[in-house]
């Protein structure tokens, strides 16, 4: 199954944080925050999605912006371009 979003959305793929801090420090599950960076899989039908964002892109989004979904067995967001603070270039 495939999910293709409407208009302004695209559909990301969060990647996990850092566990373990630059001085060795490992961080438990229960104090990690959400995940606020994600891997853009899938682009919505609107023109001004189409233009700022490509399929690949890595993008920095808002905690509790989106919406959460699962799909064969991994875990995604719907979020609107606005929920969209910046892309990241390596």
């Amino acid at each position: 199954m495939q999910i293709k979003p409407c208009g302004d959305r695209l559909l990301v793929e969060p990647t996990e944080l850092q566990k373990k801090t630059e001085s060795g420090i490992i961080i438990p599950d229960t104090a990690k925050e959400k995940p606020i960076v994600g891997k853009v899989i899938e682009i919505g039908s609107s023109d001004d999605v189409k233009s700022a964002f490509a399929v690949g892109d890595t993008v920095l989004f808002a905690k509790y912006g989106g919406e959460d979904i699962s799909l064969n067995n991994k875990d995604y967001k719907i979020i609107q371009m606005s929920d969209i603070l910046a892309k990241i270039i390596d």
